[in-house]
């Protein structure tokens, strides 16, 4: 009898534990249903603004890409002439070979002097208050409009510009160059003082988070600075290099007004080309470069990220 009271009081024990474990388990998926439903309700403003703001716009674009034009008119249609006439121009190519040349450049070039800025200031800078000094020092030119700052190189790089008079009288030359304005020079010069600072700030951020330990411990191993600045401080800053190549690449294919100004008229990239389009109301035109720019910037984009992940650092 007692074997069997025994029996009974742990069946009763081993029900009871299993729907305490029901209740628990009901309550927690109530819990997280909960939690499922406010967390949807919290990113619903900001998904609304971003359908609003740059999903439909973009839709649109593309919608209107397929339309035809007359020279005094547009009509809704499902064309593809737009790309049609844009694959197969020569123009189009060359165009986009500039793009792409300006883009590498001023890459190259922003590069090397960003990454420069952001060891200077993360290596041998050992104040943090003179470090953010310096660095705010840095964004003092943005501090005015990137109009003005580029239109500033005219008269500095015009025939009789600063530039040339100084060259002359100090007899380095003897009549003023002609390429330091309106031309591919200026267009690069202007992009990489425009959008150096772009590729400085990523940087300078990875920078910082690196443990000045693992530096340490290279120089202990022998290392030569070369040597320590290749293997340990060059991967470590790969996401930040990626994040600004990302910035300065994507503003330098999508900028038209820079090139206008500074090739005189004379050059032009994608965004020149969309430029000309709506000035001259070629909407469908205008939106069908757009969409080919987007995809490669998209494109070019979604290989840097394959390459480095950058979710480190957001």
């Amino acid at each position: 009898m007692e074997r069997v009271h025994r029996s009974l009081s742990d069946a009763r024990r081993r029900a009871l534990a299993l729907r305490h474990t029901e209740t628990l388990g009901q309550t927690a998926g109530a819990g997280l249903r909960n939690n499922t439903v406010i967390g949807w309700l919290l990113a619903a403003p900001l998904a609304l603004v971003l359908v609003v703001f740059l999903v439909l716009p973009i839709v649109m674009i593309v919608v209107v890409s397929f339309w035809g034009a007359t020279e005094w008119s547009i009509y809704p249609a499902f064309l593809f002439d737009n790309y049609e006439f844009l694959l197969t121009s020569d123009v189009t190519y060359r165009v986009f070979f500039n793009t792409f040349k300006y883009a590498a450049i001023t890459w190259a070039f922003t590069l090397l002097i960003g990454f420069t800025v952001a060891y200077y200031l993360a290596f041998h800078i050992r104040s943090l208050t003179w470090q953010i000094a310096l660095f705010l020092l840095c964004t003092i030119p943005f501090l005015t409009s990137n109009i003005i700052r580029m239109i500033s190189w005219i008269p500095f790089l015009g025939r009789n510009g600063i530039a040339n008079s100084t060259l002359i009288s100090m007899g380095v030359i003897d009549e003023p160059l002609e390429w330091l304005l309106f031309s591919d020079f200026s267009v690069v010069l202007a992009f990489v003082h425009l959008y150096t600072l772009f590729m400085v700030v990523p940087i300078f951020n990875t920078m910082m988070r690196i443990d000045k330990s693992l530096i340490e411990a290279a120089v202990d191993a022998g290392a030569t600075g070369w040597q320590t600045l290749r293997h340990v401080i060059i991967p470590l800053t790969k996401p930040g290099i990626m994040i600004g190549t990302i910035f300065v690449v994507a503003l330098v294919m999508g900028d038209f007004i820079t090139v206008r100004f500074m090739s005189g008229s004379q050059s032009a990239n994608m965004g020149r080309l969309i430029q000309n389009d709506i000035a001259l109301l070629q909407y469908p035109s205008a939106s069908a470069t757009a969409v080919i720019l987007l995809v490669t910037v998209l494109i070019l984009i979604g290989t840097l990220l394959r390459l480095v992940d950058i979710r480190k650092e957001l």
